[in-house]
């Protein structure tokens, strides 16, 4: 399933990864909320100058966030962006 919002595709969730092409500050929390136990998200975190491709791991109430490597990536705007 492709979802083109910040808000994602609650009625499909849960979902085993999320990938977004956007960058944040942080993980959206509506699609952090969406993602499984033992789900993945792949995203791009930071400011625009300073962003780095991130892998975020959902275990249980806890959410592990490893670095991947530096990027820059347009920010996430529109429905749900300040989420």
């Amino acid at each position: 399933m492709f979802v083109a919002l910040a808000l994602g595709g609650p009625e499909a969730a849960p979902f085993d990864a999320i990938i977004v092409t956007c960058a944040r500050d942080h993980g959206p929390p509506a699609l952090l909320d969406q993602l499984k136990d033992g789900g993945r998200m792949s995203i791009p975190v930071g400011e625009s100058g300073d962003q780095t491709l991130s892998l975020l791991s959902k275990r249980g109430h806890t959410l592990q966030q490893d670095a991947v490597v530096p990027l820059r990536f347009v920010p996430i705007t529109g429905t749900g962006a300040n989420g």
